[in-house]
This record gives structure tokens, sequence and C-alpha cells, in this order.
């Protein structure tokens, strides 16, 4: 009987802690600006520096044009440049992960893999900061794989820099592997 005891107290004790680490889990996540006004984030940002994702591998400028819908969701249209030159394009649509929620977005792109697997090929888009006028941003993932930092100008000056690159430590992002925007001097060369 002792025994039995002592193996439902540890079965007991492994379940409190899993549920401790899985609502710790969740608290780690970053905190995302709660509200995006669509219309006012609808336009162009130029991407500053990002954390890469695999299909931005040769990307030595991107920007990203957004666009409301008339079905709430967004048109998202992503441009890269390339060190030589080269132009590369990519459009999809963003929707809400949570109705009613704007800060926190599914990304789907229009190629043959979303395509083959829908529903599967989608990312998370959390806006995690908006700076005054939604002038800029900082948008990121859940576990801070990839992040964006955005400005409506290709360049910005060295204090909204820094600005940004403390929004995006204070969430826990490390900022010493971001890849920066080349420029504009250097594309074809």
């Amino acid at each position: 009987m002792i025994k039995v005891l002592m193996r439902f107290s540890l079965v007991l004790m492994a379940s409190f802690l899993a549920i401790g680490f899985a609502h710790s889990a969740d608290s780690l996540e970053p905190k995302t600006v709660d509200n995006v006004d669509l219309k006012k984030y609808q336009g162009t940002w130029y991407e500053l520096a990002r954390l890469s994702m695999f299909f931005q591998r040769n990307c030595a400028q991107s920007e990203a044009h957004y666009s409301l819908k008339d079905d709430g969701n967004v048109g998202v249209t992503n441009r890269c440049q390339t060190a030589e030159g080269k132009w590369e394009e990519a459009t999809g649509t963003a929707s809400l992960q949570v109705p009613g929620k704007t800060d926190k977005l599914w990304v789907v792109f229009d190629n043959w893999f979303s395509r083959l697997l829908p529903g599967v090929a989608k990312g998370d888009y959390w806006v995690l900061y908006i700076g005054d006028g939604y002038k800029t941003a900082v948008v990121g993932n859940p576990d801070r794989k990839y992040l964006w930092l955005l400005s409506r100008t290709p360049t910005v000056s060295e204090a909204t820099k820094a600005e940004l690159l403390s929004k995006a430590q204070q969430q826990g992002y490390d900022t010493t592997k971001l890849i920066w925007r080349v420029e504009d001097s250097k594309i074809g060369k």
C-alpha cells in the first residue's frame, strides 16, 4: 500500500510539474501589442533587419506590401532584391489567428507547398511593437526563431535603430544574429 501511495504521489507531483512548466512556457511567449489598426498598418514596410527564414536566404533588401481585403484578411506581397539586383516576389494572405485579435496573424503564401498542404504551410506573424504613427514595427514569431525590424522608410536614424533593437531584446530575441539591409549602393555590384 505504501508503494502504491508513493507511486501515486510521484505521478501527482510529475503532473503538477508538467502543468506548471506548460503554464510557464505560455507566459514566456513574446508579448504582442494587443491591437493593430490594420487600416493604418497597410501599405509598404521596409525590412531593416531580420532573423532570416529559409526563403529569404538570398535577400539583400526586402519589403512587404500589405492591403486590407474586403473579407477582413490582409493581402501580402513580399519583394526581395538579391545582391545581384534581381527582384523576387511572393504573394499571400494574412488572417487573424484569434477572431477579433489583430496582433497575431497567420500568413499563407500562394505557392506549391501551401497548395499541397493547405492549412499546414502557414507562418506566425506576431506584431510585438508599433512605433508612433505606425512608422516602425517589430514582428516575430512565438519561438523567437524569426524576427523582422520594419520601417516605412528604407533607412532610419541610429536612435530609431537602437529603439527597435531594444524592443526586440526585451522580448528575448537574439539580435546578435540579425541580418541587416544591404545599402542601395552595394546592390548589383
